[in-house]
């Protein structure tokens, strides 16, 4: 689902540094007796940091930070990263495409929880987004509101404020814009939504998709083959195997700038979006409310995204940084320590009693199940 990219600034980890998790809802179940050793995950090591920082937690709020909030695990990983690779006096959160400023919200209140750990680190966020309306919707959900907002349209950064927690937060159009400096990137259902280039194998060799007026119907939107060879063409491999090919260059260019700046300056990457490891051909889509809807009919009405494809990201990454995924969110979530967890809360919770015949229902069953794949 994701792929991670990393400086050189620390040794290389296990796969628990790999892709961003997506919120989920649901019962949980889990079964299971508790492992023999202690795993010492993330969410463990959090858990000790609150502990020492505020005191003992009620075996609700254990429960709370373990299971409900997944996207707490993902500001666990970014401080985890930023301690793995030295614990740089300088900490920047980079978000590209940040929505309503929710998954950012969440980040920023894990680092207030862990505020002992990050202590002498001067951390700083900024948000690449290019829409007015949402850039004004993250500063709601994001800023204190007693501190007034500076506003400078005709400026690179051209919003600054700070969080309801203190932390300087700034707003560009550009990653360009964004200073360097030991950063951590951020990019959740980003990529999904960058135009690609549609390319059809023909005995003439490749063809682009282009869209055109249908001769039979003058309001009427259809797909055609290009006569001959375009630029863009010049992005498809060699040795590519599939019929069809969907080809992204904006987001190889934002994976090289992001690549270059963490080569120089130190940090990470993480990306989570819906997509492949080179093997889809036609993902295109529109949907409007939530189903499926023509690409082509009523254009402006329908959301339209088409799947990533990471096996063309790291291709874009290679020679400046290492590379890791795509993995699927489940494993991220397992990794992170979530199934170790519900074990331990099953087992605790859910002894046989005696009008059972056999053991309550067990698995992870119900994990696997709450995970997008």
């Amino acid at each position: 689902m994701s792929v991670f990219a990393r400086g050189g600034l620390g040794p290389l980890c296990a796969a628990a540094r790999a892709v961003i998790p997506c919120l989920w809802r649901g019962k949980y179940f889990s079964s299971g007796r508790e492992p023999a050793e202690t795993q010492v995950t993330p969410m463990l090591r959090h858990l000790i940091y609150k502990i020492k920082a505020t005191g003992p937690i009620t075996v609700a709020e254990y429960m709370k930070e373990v299971l409900t909030n997944p996207a707490k695990l993902l500001g666990i990983w970014f401080i985890s990263e930023w301690m793995a690779t030295g614990k740089n006096a300088a900490f920047q959160l980079v978000e590209l495409g940040p929505g309503r400023g929710t998954l950012a919200g969440d980040i920023l209140r894990v680092f207030s929880q862990l505020g002992s750990v990050l202590k002498n680190c001067d951390i700083s966020i900024h948000l690449v987004e290019v829409s007015r309306k949402l850039s004004e919707i993250q500063a709601l959900t994001l800023t204190e509101e007693k501190i007034p907002l500076e506003r400078n349209a005709g400026s690179p950064v051209y919003m600054k404020g700070v969080t309801k927690s203190g932390i300087p937060i700034s707003w560009y159009r550009d990653l360009h814009d964004v200073p360097k400096g030991h950063s951590f990137y951020l990019a959740h259902e980003f990529f999904d939504v960058l135009p690609v280039h549609k390319f059809q194998k023909t005995p003439q060799g490749w063809r682009e998709v282009f869209i055109d007026i249908d001769p039979q119907v003058s309001d009427k939107l259809r797909f055609v083959l290009a006569p001959c060879v375009t630029p863009a063409e010049v992005f498809i491999q060699r040795d590519e195997m599939r019929d069809h090919v969907e080809v992204c260059p904006e987001a190889g260019i934002i994976i090289q700038e992001l690549s270059q700046r963490i080569a120089l300056t130190g940090g990470a990457a993480l990306i989570a979006d819906y997509g492949h490891d080179g093997t889809k051909t036609d993902t295109f889509r529109g949907f409007c409310g939530h189903k499926l809807h023509d690409v082509l009919t009523a254009p402006g009405t329908a959301d339209l995204t088409a799947d990533v494809d990471f096996s063309y990201l790291r291709r874009m990454a290679e020679g400046e940084v290492a590379s890791l995924g795509p993995i699927k969110q489940q494993t991220f979530l397992k990794n992170m320590g979530i199934d170790v967890r519900l074990k331990r809360l099953h087992g605790r919770s859910h002894p046989m009693n005696a009008c059972q015949s056999k053991p309550s229902v067990s698995p992870v069953a119900g994990f696997g199940e709450l995970a997008w794949r």
